[in-house]
């Protein structure tokens, strides 16, 4: 569904199931990289996906440039329809506008937090990796653990594939290009954020590192860091049912008011 957020905003949301909210949020790749995720929460939670403004067609006005941006427009969503008890879900640059949404959540509408693989924040002996510099084969190593099963060649992509990929490209640059893939203030903001928050990684990832997620969690008041086997930037697509069990026991374990 579309609803109007301000006059020249329409979020693009996809709902389904009852119980918790849980508002679940895509990376750079799109909301195709937390369908799975979005299907088996649905099962035991109200699960709210949204397609971030911008990615796959949808409208992002011009005052939108800044990932600060998004977190305002998803925590004023979730206020105006007065959910409560909110698990947010994050995966890459998702997991970035959940921190970021985290630290102005001045009302305690979020009751637990779940970063996958995030980005978001600078770590001087971690640097992020320049995602933008990357080829195609570049990027399937730095961001699976089996690139060969997960390279695409862009050659072999339809028009209209290449041609949205190339969109949502040009989305994340907007947003996050520049400080690259990072609020220089998040970092020290963290420690406010007292509910909560798991920080789930995959072992070979080489955007983020697991080094990186280990001082990501370390600067949060009430978080740990999962490291999972086999899996890359996407762990929810590299090991789902690893994924999934460390989800489902966050979820079971926060919230509840």
């Amino acid at each position: 569904m579309t609803t109007e957020h301000t006059a020249d905003l329409a979020l693009t949301l996809a709902e389904a199931g009852a119980g918790r909210p849980v508002l679940l949020l895509h990376g750079g790749g799109g909301p195709a990289t937390v369908t799975g995720l979005a299907e088996h929460l649905s099962r035991t939670a109200h699960t709210i996906t949204p397609v971030h403004p911008g990615w796959d067609g949808t409208h992002r006005p011009a005052w939108l440039t800044g990932i600060d941006d998004l977190a305002v427009a998803y925590l004023d969503h979730l206020r105006d329809r007065r959910l409560d008890d909110v698990l947010v879900i994050g995966s890459s640059l998702g997991g970035w506008i959940a921190a970021e949404m985290a630290v102005r959540d001045t009302e305690g509408t979020i009751t637990g937090l779940v970063l996958i693989d995030a980005v978001g924040v600078h770590i001087d002996t971690e640097p992020i990796t320049d995602f933008f510099a990357l080829d195609a084969r570049g990027a399937a190593e730095h961001s699976w653990h089996d690139p060969d099963r997960y390279h695409v060649d862009p050659a072999g992509l339809p028009v209209e594939e290449l041609a949205r990929r190339q969109a949502n490209m040009a989305t994340m640059r907007t947003l996050a290009g520049d400080p690259y893939m990072h609020d220089p203030e998040l970092l020290g903001r963290l420690g406010r954020v007292q509910v909560p928050t798991r920080l789930l990684w995959g072992e070979s990832d080489r955007i983020v590192t697991p080094a990186y997620g280990a001082a990501y969690a370390e600067a949060f008041a009430d978080a740990v860091l999962e490291v999972i086997p086999g899996a890359g930037h996407l762990p929810q697509i590299e090991q789902p049912e690893a994924t999934l069990a460390l989800i489902d026991a966050h979820l079971r374990r926060t919230g509840g008011r």
